[in-house]
């Protein structure tokens, strides 16, 4: 069995890739920062265009409501027939693609709700949903 003869080096700490890798982030930081100064100095007049309409998604599903005694509400805010129609064109020239959902009370004269989905139909409303509540089965 061979004994040791020599004294082991104690293990040491290597920091020099770490540092390396820190002058590394410190240079790349300095070249960016350099670069955006230099874009906020370009002389650039930018050019201007027509509204083309909201970039943002399109938003929920207005509400329209017909109670029972004959009242109709856009998103909680009573309304006539005409401020409905005045109100759906404009939020449909803003979203194309604007959605309506009509809840009608179980006990309203229906030709209210059809006065309503008229309405929709004169804004030019392309998706409309009628709210409904699925009774429990009976056995």
């Amino acid at each position: 069995m061979p004994l040791k003869t020599h004294v082991d080096e104690s293990p040491s700490l290597n920091l020099t890739p770490m540092i390396d890798v820190v002058f590394i982030l410190i240079i790349f930081f300095m070249v960016g920062t350099k670069f955006t100064e230099l874009e906020r100095k370009i002389g650039l007049k930018v050019p201007e265009v027509a509204q083309g309409g909201p970039l943002t998604a399109a938003p929920e599903q207005r509400v329209v409501s017909v109670f029972r005694d004959g009242h109709v509400t856009l998103d909680h805010q009573n309304v006539t027939l005409d401020e409905l129609t005045r109100r759906l064109i404009a939020s449909r020239d803003q979203y194309r693609d604007l959605g309506v959902l009509i809840r009608g009370d179980a006990e309203t004269i229906f030709q209210r709700v059809a006065e309503v989905l008229n309405a929709c139909k004169q804004a030019g409303i392309g998706q409309l949903g009628i709210s409904v509540r699925i009774t429990p089965e009976r056995g």
